[in-house]
């Protein structure tokens, strides 16, 4: 048995034993996919394994994350920070190697996959990056950016949507750093394919702009030639389609769903051991003459990036501070005070606001970068003076991602887990919920992506209520590590972009109006530093019975309805919450100093309430919308919804 096939064997033996051993996983696509795998890691993958996070290296994208544990016996095998204790510790509490792959969490692992078709649409947000990146920094005869995406994924990856959206995006761009291999193994959990995938794959895909080759996926000679063709491929993406049997060697269950969602069984693992000449009375074998190989290849990374760092030492000035800036990601300390001095004060849709404050981020953050789904003359993100970014024209900043929300909120994933890009992308609020998925994963995985979402309630008007949001803001709210930005006027949308670029931890939402708000009067004396709270007094009172909060445009609704109260003898003071999920990270003293120790509680938000009693307390009143819109102007609906400053007063005196 050659190095070679001692490799394959140990990464489809440790993947089956691994998954008895846990009593739940995916072992048939670990075993189908093993010989691909080892063949990408031996020849093409360049990684370092001391340095997982090497700006330059290939990137290794599992989208089908059910089969994790390819990913994970590969990653052993070629000296990862992955024990093989951390192999038999397989889907348990505290491990390294939980059901699906989660980066951050796993050495080596790339993007958190799982959700099918998000990691093809990370794949491809990251070989554009690779483009972007390269752009900006390499000069001829001094490329130090030229890493390659490869990108494993199942029948399932290609049945999702957002899947067909990213690659369409890909092929149009040419993204000839991006090879997908499909593992077109004709069984999904249910059973055959045939009962409702019966597309021909590679033709969608030329239509994309792909170049395809199909290929068996267990001649190993097949496989080498077709990812050689990919590699040397220039002009468009390539997709090589591999067909596989699931489970192969499993002497019962190879071929069918029995090996797709669990394990083989101790008798089936045994014979498919036997069968090869593997001990089949041992578990977990790794054999000196497996790691041989990854040992060699290692070897070799090391010198290429050896190589590659002595190229960035010997950059030209400016090709350094290139490089370090799409790095580092950083903005100027002073951002927020130079983003505040931009603000004019004037009356104006919170949409326009934020756009004007947007050109001064660009133009201080290289880093960002980002576009729309064919709306930016609503949301108005585009970067003025900067270029688009076309197929073969890279070094612009502004992305057009069509109308592909999906598409747009995966591709943003991957410019983030680059590690060169702060991206922003933008639609309008209702439509989030085309990228909810993809922002779960931007939470989950910790990555710094901006989401401008505009036409943020129903003052929106004549659309109607296909597109005016009612649930949105606390579909958002409710996804743990999304902050969800809601700004008043332009001094809280400078705050807004501020707390964006600040955060590197998760996502922010930003939420903007499409009708215009009067600029907020402020007291005498008031800190801008008090708005990154989340929430802050806009207007006191002596000794308040209330507390209006309201976040957005209805915050200058809040204060029309204080005048009222206050001229009814109830004192009542107004608290601005632009961000509530940053206003429940402070401290419980000062919560309750912003909030009023012994006040009433009335919220004021036009969307849903319910949420809001959480935080109101058993006597607290929520004015909101709790049923969907109408399409009218937004003075009518203001007035019929009761979003206006005397009804709103009328409602809180009524519940008094």
């Amino acid at each position: 048995m050659s190095t070679f096939e001692q490799s394959v064997r140990t990464i489809q033996f440790l993947s089956a034993d691994a998954v008895e051993q846990a009593n739940s996983g995916h072992p048939g696509t670990p075993m189908a996919l093993a010989g691909i795998t080892v063949e990408l890691f031996l020849r093409h993958l360049r990684y370092v394994p001391d340095d997982p996070a090497w700006p330059n290296r290939d990137r290794f994208v599992l989208s089908c994350g059910h089969a994790s544990m390819l990913l994970y016996s590969v990653l052993h095998l070629a000296g990862y920070d992955v024990s093989l204790d951390d192999l038999k510790h397989f889907r348990q509490w505290g491990s390294k190697t939980p059901g699906h792959p989660e980066v951050g969490h796993t050495p080596g692992v790339e993007t958190t996959t799982g959700p099918l078709g998000q990691g093809l649409g990370n794949a491809v947000g990251m070989a554009l990056a690779g483009k972007l990146a390269a752009a900006r920094v390499n000069r001829p005869g001094s490329e130090v950016i030229d890493y390659r995406v490869f990108c494993l994924v199942s029948d399932g990856d290609l049945m999702e949507g957002v899947a067909s959206e990213a690659a369409s995006l890909a092929g149009h761009l040419g993204l000839d750093n991006l090879i997908v291999i499909y593992d077109d193994n004709k069984i999904t959990i249910d059973g055959s394919t045939e009962l409702s995938f019966s597309e021909d794959v590679a033709k969608r895909f030329e239509a994309y702009g792909f170049a395809t080759e199909h290929i068996d996926g267990h001649d190993s000679e097949q496989v080498r030639a077709a990812l050689d063709r990919a590699v040397a491929r220039r002009g468009r993406p390539s997709l090589i389609l591999a067909r596989t049997i699931i489970g192969i060697g499993a002497p019962t269950k190879a071929g069918t769903s029995k090996c797709h969602g669990a394990p083989l069984g101790k008798d089936e693992i045994a014979r498919a051991k036997t069968a090869v000449g593997w001990p089949s009375d041992q578990t977990f074998v790794v054999p000196e003459e497996a790691r041989q190989p990854f040992a060699a290849r290692a070897e070799e990374n090391r010198k290429v990036y050896a190589a590659w760092k002595q190229k960035v030492a010997e950059l030209a000035p400016e090709q350094r501070d290139a490089l370090q800036a799409l790095l580092d990601r950083k903005a100027p300390a002073d951002l927020y005070q130079t983003l505040l001095a931009t603000v004019d004060g004037k009356a104006d849709a919170t949409r326009s606001l934020a756009a004007k404050i947007e050109q001064k981020v660009a133009a201080l953050v290289p880093a960002l970068i980002g576009g729309a789904a064919d709306l930016a003359e609503s949301t108005k993100t585009t970067i003025v003076g900067a270029a688009d970014v076309k197929r073969g024209e890279y070094a612009g900043r502004n992305l057009h991602f069509g109308i592909r929300e999906h598409g747009m909120a995966s591709i943003l994933n991957g410019l983030a887990l680059s590690g060169f890009f702060v991206p922003f992308g933008s639609t309008f609020l209702v439509f989030s919920d085309y990228c909810r998925p993809s922002i779960r994963l931007s939470a989950l995985m910790g990555q710094q992506v901006v989401y401008v979402f505009t036409h943020d309630s129903v003052f929106l008007g004549e659309d109607g209520p296909t597109h005016q949001p009612i649930e949105h803001l606390w579909a958002l709210r409710l996804i743990p590590n999304v902050d969800v930005v809601r700004p008043a006027d332009g001094l809280e949308c400078a705050a807004a972009w501020a707390h964006a670029i600040a955060r590197k931890d998760g996502p922010t939402v930003l939420a903007l109006s499409r009708q215009k708000v009067p600029a907020l009067e402020r007291p005498a004396g008031f800190d801008p530093k008090v708005m990154l709270d989340g929430a802050y007094v806009l207007v006191d009172s002596p000794s308040p019975e209330l507390t209006l909060i309201a976040t957005g445009s209805e915050v200058h609704v809040a204060v029309e309805a204080r005048k009222v109260l206050e001229a009814r003898g109830r004192r009542t003071r107004v608290v601005s919450a632009p961000c509530w999920e940053a206003f429940q990270r402070l401290p419980v003293e000062r919560q309750r100093a912003i909030l009023g120790e012994n006040t009433r509680l009335v919220t004021i938000e036009a969307g849903r309430t319910l949420p809001w009693r959480a935080f109101t307390g058993r006597d607290g009143i929520q004015v909101g919308i709790d049923r969907f819109g109408a399409s009218a102007p937004a003075e009518r609906i203001a007035e019929e919804f009761g979003l206006t400053g005397a009804k709103v007063a009328e409602r809180v005196l009524s519940a008094l």
